[in-house]
């Protein structure tokens, strides 16, 4: 996974989370670290973050090419202490330009979508989507995507 290769490494920063589109965003620390596995075809993030009332949380999403090599297809493996536990997930998706996303239909019409942000090297974001469909929206959220947590992470400087 070569989108990766300029990413490498332990990341620092916070964490935004909320669980409904209009609920508040609560900030917190957050750190991840990126590496290579599978002799480079696989890239592996494991990550922490903080719920408001649950403490700690920690996640793994390892992300390698998809079966059709070169079309930018991707397929993920995800597991989150908080989001899903304990059962993890199987995620489609793609590679395009400097992202990773990648997603799982998780009700009929409810989806969830993970986008790694890959563009400057000395900057990660990994954001967390929960996609709504429009028959469940109502006055207060017409329904869609609508990030859920956004981690927004810096090279960590190693001392």
């Amino acid at each position: 996974m070569q989108i990766f290769a300029r990413h490498l490494g332990s990341w620092h920063g916070s964490n935004g989370f909320r669980l409904m589109p209009n609920d508040p965003v609560h900030s917190a620390p957050a750190g991840a670290t990126v590496l290579r596995a599978a002799g480079g075809a696989l890239a592996s993030i494991t990550y922490n973050w903080s719920h408001p009332t649950d403490g700690v949380q920690g996640g793994l999403l390892v992300v390698g090419p998809g079966d059709d090599h070169g079309d930018g297809s991707v397929v993920a493996f995800w597991a989150d202490s908080w989001h899903q536990h304990p059962s993890p997930r199987t995620l489609l998706g793609s590679s395009e330009g400097n992202s990773v996303s990648v997603g799982y239909e998780y009700e009929a019409g409810w989806w969830w979508r993970i986008v790694v942000g890959l563009g400057d090297p000395d900057a990660l974001t990994i954001r967390m989507e929960n996609v709504v469909p429009e028959s469940a929206g109502n006055a207060d959220f017409a329904g869609g995507a609508y990030p859920a947590m956004v981690m927004s992470l810096t090279r960590a400087v190693v001392a």
